[in-house]
């Protein structure tokens, strides 16, 4: 277990020093003049040359490129001086905003997906089996966008035409000023996401249920007497999650770089929609630090999700 591990955290660390080498060829490297680009357009001379010396440009490529991972490692992202800010301030924050959507959403998607898969998988080729493929269907084929204007315009518009105000056309309330209003500007957000997410869950969590389900130890199990809900949950579910879990990692992990259609449609401002923003101000110190994060968070849930892997099936930990 321990040689597995570290051969995945090995392989995490070869990837980010990868995506370092990309970020910074990218960003340092291909444009021209580095501190004007990062400047911005208005800047005067002297802001340029400011920045010049301070990101030590007139310093050999390797001894930049050096810096840049040192200072990324020590946790200092760089400077936005569109702002006046560190950009890690900017993330900071943006991203418990984007912390709470993504695992507020995740908790329903994967309850959702996961229990409509098995009732699905359960009673295959029945009205219920039909009738969740068919909305999970529909909700796949639905964009987000679309699904979140929908619930806006109808649990919003709607009922605050009638007289009944439960929910806030968007924004966001910390979780400082009291878990109901953090609850109540988040649910909307939250179910948008989990709707179109859960399509997926359920599809994937009926097709893997199916194939264990069907398996000579399954079987062997009921043959011996064993509860039907035992057989299920303990014997065929957890066979049937090593999909789901890489699945959900990826999801997760993707989604903490920034919810963007969902933050955008609902106003809130994560990372997704802070990302947009800089990129339409042409503010690439908060750009390289939001994709440095949004790397650092996929490797982190692959990493987790190998793990996942090693309990839920031991054959793993001798790959």
């Amino acid at each position: 277990m321990v040689r597995f591990l570290i051969r995945r955290l090995a392989l995490g660390v070869l990837v980010l020093w990868l995506i370092t080498l990309a970020v910074f060829a990218l960003f340092f490297v291909a444009p021209n003049n580095v501190a004007r680009t990062l400047a911005g357009r208005q800047a005067t001379p002297e802001t340029v040359a400011a920045i010049s010396h301070r990101l030590g440009l007139d310093q050999p490529l390797w001894k930049q490129y050096l810096d840049f991972v040192g200072k990324a490692l020590r946790g200092d992202l760089g400077y936005d001086y569109y702002h006046q800010v560190p950009v890690t301030t900017i993330i900071g924050s943006a991203l418990p905003i984007t912390l709470s959507l993504v695992f507020g959403a995740a908790f329903l998607w994967l309850g959702l997906g996961v229990f409509n898969g098995v009732v699905s998988a359960t009673h295959p080729r029945s009205f219920t089996d039909r009738s969740l493929t068919a909305l999970s269907l529909f909700f796949y084929s639905t964009p987000t966008f679309l699904l979140g204007i929908l619930l806006l315009y109808v649990l919003y518009f709607r009922l605050t035409l009638a007289g009944y105000s439960a929910f806030p056309a968007g924004g966001y309330a910390p979780f400082g000023g009291g878990l109901g209003g953090w609850a109540q500007h988040l649910v909307l957000p939250w179910f948008t996401l989990a709707l179109v997410s859960a399509a997926t869950y359920t599809r994937l969590t009926r097709a893997s249920m199916l194939d264990v389900l069907g398996e000579d130890y399954v079987r062997t199990a009921r043959s011996k007497g064993i509860g039907e809900r035992r057989v299920v949950l303990r014997h065929g579910l957890r066979a049937a999650l090593t999909p789901i879990v890489t699945q959900f990692g990826i999801d997760v992990g993707s989604l903490l770089g920034g919810v963007v259609v969902t933050e955008t449609v609902f106003s809130l401002p994560g990372l997704g929609k802070t990302a947009i923003d800089a990129i339409n101000q042409q503010d690439l110190p908060v750009i390289i630090g939001v994709v440095l994060f949004a790397a650092a968070a996929v490797v982190v849930a692959n990493i987790l999700v190998d793990l996942a892997y090693a309990v839920l099936d031991p054959r793993v930990r001798l790959h």
